[in-house]
């Protein structure tokens, strides 16, 4: 039986994307972003947890990614969890769990004028059409991307 391995979270950019390179030249950039989620608690009172999560996104999207990332927008993130492991200077072993970006789509920017057609909605995918337009690949061939927001 395969294994299934597929995360989808929807939040806010927490600060700006750290852009690095590999070294074979293969750009990676980093994002930081807080999920919230709202519940009742046993009071019956709504309580909000919030969970921060690093998303990292590799090749063109990591480029695309550090040029439309801001601090505050809202963005969605399709991709797989990733777990890191190594030792630190005393030995012990560390993990980090983490987000491998395959899709990203942006929140619509407003103007703050209430003027609905003022908004910007950005769809990043790890490949791109020949016309540089987002396109996203699945199993049925590769389509344009359109904008869920």
């Amino acid at each position: 039986m395969n294994s299934l391995n597929s995360i989808i979270v929807e939040g806010n950019v927490v600060k700006t994307p750290e852009i690095r390179q590999t070294p074979k030249g293969t750009p990676v950039c980093t994002v930081g972003v807080a999920v919230n989620r709202w519940y009742k608690g046993v009071d019956g009172e709504l309580q909000k947890e919030v969970s921060f999560f690093d998303v990292d996104t590799w090749g063109q999207l990591a480029k695309a990614c550090s040029e439309t990332c801001e601090k505050g927008r809202g963005i969605r993130v399709v991709g797989r969890l990733k777990q890191s492991r190594w030792q630190d200077n005393e030995g012990k072993t560390k993990a980090k769990v983490y987000i491998v970006a395959e899709h990203v789509e942006f929140k619509p920017k407003f103007s703050g004028a209430g003027d609905s057609d003022s908004s910007e909605s950005d769809v990043l995918d790890e490949t791109r059409g020949a016309d540089n337009e987002p396109a996203m690949v699945s199993a049925m061939g590769r389509h344009k991307a359109a904008a869920a927001f």
